[in-house]
């Protein structure tokens, strides 16, 4: 390891993380140009190519899979080392963070987000994506900072931390011509046809277990695979649609739709934050970490 710079090896790290010089150098706050630079020189000291681009970006070589062990242990020996971490001062820091949301996140909890963000931290940048089947392992990868949601699938193997419970509302159409009050009855309910929600990753099968173990039956005449659609759908139909109530407290101000309670017992859920052990002491996510839960926790 003689004659290695320690910049170069945070490069290595960071394109090995996120298969990307570009992402690399946004996160490590330098110019592409400096990242490519330090790269290149990674190769001539170990006289190979270490990452070669391919469809699904920089892949390391087998010398460079060989090297990340050691090269990791460098960079964490130093953060013992130093005992304290970097400051992130969000008034002046440029960084881009991803992400990973539910379809319901991204309408709730996303504007209240880079609204907080365009005053206290301007540099700052979102990306974001939907969660999948491979968010786990985006999480895992780097590739994604932060996840955010009703995400079961998530609760094992990662840091997380609660925002505010839910639980469950009708959606109706405000003008529905049978039902009329804030609840409705099991009757009505079964009589209706209803709009069900399979989002891809999230937890909301927990609506239609629940339903079918208290042996209620459901019209089901449309199977949706987002909630973004919800709210038009049913202000322009006589649909009925199970949705999380901040979710449908947000839509009824969009569409002329209205809440109604559920005649019978839907089970709450918490919706939190997820991140991998990479980020945890990462100055720049403790920071977005802290600042989720202070916009959202408590409820």
């Amino acid at each position: 390891m003689a004659g290695l710079d320690l910049d170069w090896i945070h490069v290595f790290d960071e394109v090995y993380q996120s298969g990307s010089v570009s992402k690399a150098a946004e996160r490590l706050g330098l110019a592409q140009s400096a990242a490519s630079t330090a790269l290149n020189k990674l190769r001539r000291h170990f006289d190979d190519r270490l990452f070669t681009r391919t469809a699904q970006g920089m892949l390391p070589t087998p010398r460079a899979q060989e090297l990340y062990p050691a090269l990791r242990e460098v960079l964490a020996q130093l953060e013992i080392a130093r005992g304290s971490r970097v400051a992130f001062d969000p008034a002046s820091a440029q960084r881009s963070f991803r992400i990973c949301l539910t379809d319901i996140s991204e309408v709730v909890l996303l504007p209240a987000l880079l609204g907080h963000l365009r005053q206290a931290a301007p540099g700052v940048r979102i990306e974001t994506e939907i969660v999948s089947t491979a968010s786990a392992r985006r999480l895992e990868d780097g590739e994604v900072d932060l996840a955010v949601g009703f995400m079961p699938q998530l609760d094992a193997g990662f840091y997380q931390q609660t925002l505010f419970k839910q639980n469950f509302v009708c959606l109706v159409a405000r003008d529905h011509p049978r039902i009329t009050g804030a609840r409705t009855t099991v009757k009505r309910f079964s009589a209706e046809a209803h709009a069900v929600v399979s989002s891809s990753g999230t937890g909301h099968a927990i609506v239609d277990k629940t339903i079918a173990r208290q042996g209620i039956e459901r019209r089901v005449v449309a199977h949706l695979s987002s909630f973004l659609g919800v709210a038009r759908i049913v202000a322009r139909t006589e649909l009925l649609v199970i949705v999380p109530r901040v979710l449908g407290e947000v839509l009824a101000t969009q569409e002329p739709v209205k809440l109604v309670e559920p005649p019978f017992a839907l089970p709450s859920y918490a919706v939190k934050q997820h991140w991998h052990e990479r980020f945890h002491a990462d100055a720049g996510n403790m920071w977005l970490r802290r600042t989720m839960a202070q916009l959202f926790g408590g409820g």
